[in-house]
C-alpha cells in the first residue's frame, strides 16, 4: 500500500512539518505530513533536523504566524508516494528526511529524501531488511538525525547508516544486531540517534554492556558503550546538569545520566517494568525546576528531581 508526503506552498517547511498524521495505522494504509501553519514575512525558518526539534524538546521557536487561513481547506503544493513507516520527517536546509520500507522484490528499508519546495525525490538508499519477531512490521520507527552533511538512520533491526545528505552515498553502517547481540525489543528498535558534536550515541541494547552506544560520526568507529539491559523505545537527549552537558537515557533497565562524550555513567536509577518494556516517551525535563518525569504504559508516572551530578535523582 502507497502513502504520501505532503507539503503547503510555503516559504517554511520546517514550521509547516507540525504534524504527522497516520490514518488507520495498523494497516499502514496512507501516511501524510501535513502543513498546519504558515509564516508570515519571513523568508527563511529553522530547521527540524532530529526527533522534536533542535534541542530535541519539541519546541517550535518561530514568530509570525498566522492566526487564521484564509480558507476552510488547505492545498497541497507537493505530494511524494513513500512505502509504509513509522517515522516521523525531519528536515535541513531544502532537504525533507523520512524512511519507509518495501516489501518486493525483496524486503528493505529505506531511507528518502525530497527536495522541500518541488517535492522531487532527490535520492533513496535501501538495504535488504528481513523483519523478525516484530509486532506491527510496517516499517522503520525511527526519525532520521542530520547534522554537518550526514543523515543518521537507525532501522528497526538495529541497521544503522550513516549517509551523505547531498547524494545519498554511504558512507558507513553497522548492523547492531548482529556486531553487539542488541535484543530487538517486540515493536522494534525505535529511538532516534542522538549527535553530540563529533558522535552520533544510539539506544540498542547490545551485549556486553551495550545498551547504549556511541560513534564516530565521520567514520563510524565505535567510541564507547554504556549500560547493560535491554533497549525501551525512549530516545535519549540532552540536557544541562549542573553547567554540564549530560545524556538521559531511559533504557528498559535504567534511569541514567550518561557524559556523553565519554560514555561515563554519572548517575543511575533502577527502573525494572512490572510486565514489559514499555517506556516509550521521551523523558521531559524542566531545566527551571531541575526535575524530570517519566510516563509509561502498566508502570504509570514517576517525577525525579536532580541533584550533583555525582549522585543519584530523587524520586519525588
Amino acid at each position: 500500500m502507497g502513502s504520501h508526503l505532503k507539503n503547503l506552498p510555503l516559504r517554511s517547511v520546517p514550521s509547516s512539518l507540525a504534524m504527522f498524521h497516520r490514518s488507520r495505522p495498523l494497516d499502514g494504509i496512507v501516511a501524510t505530513v501535513a502543513c498546519l501553519f504558515t509564516l508570515s514575512g519571513i523568508g527563511r525558518a529553522d530547521d527540524w533536523p532530529q526527533w522534536r526539534g533542535p534541542d530535541r524538546d519539541g519546541t517550535w521557536k518561530e514568530t509570525g504566524m498566522i492566526e487564521s487561513f484564509a480558507a476552510p481547506q488547505l492545498k497541497p503544493r507537493w505530494s511524494a508516494p513513500v512505502g509504509p513507516g513509522y517515522s516521523g520527517p525531519t528536515v535541513a536546509g531544502d532537504r525533507v528526511f523520512v524512511t519507509d520500507r518495501v516489501a518486493a522484490p525483496e524486503e528493505q528499508e529505506r531511507v528518502l529524501c525530497f527536495d522541500r519546495l518541488t517535492g522531487k525525490q532527490l535520492w533513496s538508499h535501501g538495504y535488504p531488511c528481513a523483519y523478525r519477531n516484530i509486532d506491527y512490521a510496517l516499517g522503520p520507527r525511527a526519525a532520521v538525525s542530520v547534522h554537518d552533511g550526514r543523515a543518521f538512520a537507525l532501522g528497526a533491526m538495529g541497521h544503522l547508516h550513516c549517509l551523505d545528505t547531498m547524494d545519498g552515498r554511504l558512507l558507513w553502517n553497522h548492523d547492531l544486531a548482529a556486531e553487539v547481540q542488541a535484543d530487538i525489543p517486540i515493536w522494534g528498535i525505535s529511538a532516534a540517534p542522538l549527535v553530540y558534536k563529533d558522535l552520533v550515541i544510539v539506544q540498542i541494547g547490545g551485549r556486553p554492556d551495550a545498551c547504549v552506544i556511541a560513534f564516530d560520526a565521520a567514520t563510524g568507529k565505535e567510541r564507547w558503550r554504556a549500560l547493560d539491559g535491554r533497549a525501551s523505545y525512549s530516545a535519549p537527549r540532552l540536557i544541562k546538569q549542573d553547567d554540564r552537558a549530560v545524556a538521559l537515557a531511559w533504557t528498559g533497565q535504567w534511569f541514567a545520566g550518561l557524559d556523553p562524550a565519554t560514555g561515563n555513567v554519572l548517575w543511575k536509577q533502577p527502573y525494572k517494568p512490572n510486565r514489559m518494556v514499555i517506556n516509550v516517551p521521551d523523558p521531559v525535563f524542566d531545566a527551571a525546576g531541575g526535575r524530570v518525569f517519566l510516563s509509561a504504559f502498566y508502570d504509570g508516572s514517576h517525577l525525579f528531581r536532580l541533584g550533583s551530578v555525582s549522585s543519584a535523582p530523587e524520586l519525588l
